[in-house]
């Protein structure tokens, strides 16, 4: 899961753009000022940088911090069958 962690938090530090010393594993989106546009770029970013679709059900704004983010994007690679970054 360390390397899906730094995956996501780089991929978080290019969707805004922001300083990837600035983000760390227990931080909020209140705490970095994520906005609504914000999860949508963090959304394609994380696609492209993990090959992956999130599904269009998938509501990534009711997710409120890097870990809950980086365990549902676990949870899309393990249905992905492409689990093994974690």
């Amino acid at each position: 899961m360390e390397n899906l962690n730094c995956e996501v938090m780089g991929a978080v530090a290019r969707a805004i753009p922001m300083d990837l010393a600035r983000i760390a594993p227990h931080s909020t989106f209140e705490e970095l000022k994520i906005d609504s546009l914000d999860v949508v770029n963090i959304a394609f970013e994380l696609e492209d940088s993990l090959d992956i679709k999130i599904p269009d059900d998938f509501n990534l704004s009711e997710l409120v911090d890097m870990r809950q983010l980086t365990a549902a994007m676990e949870a899309l690679l393990i249905d992905a069958g492409t689990a093994s970054r974690a």
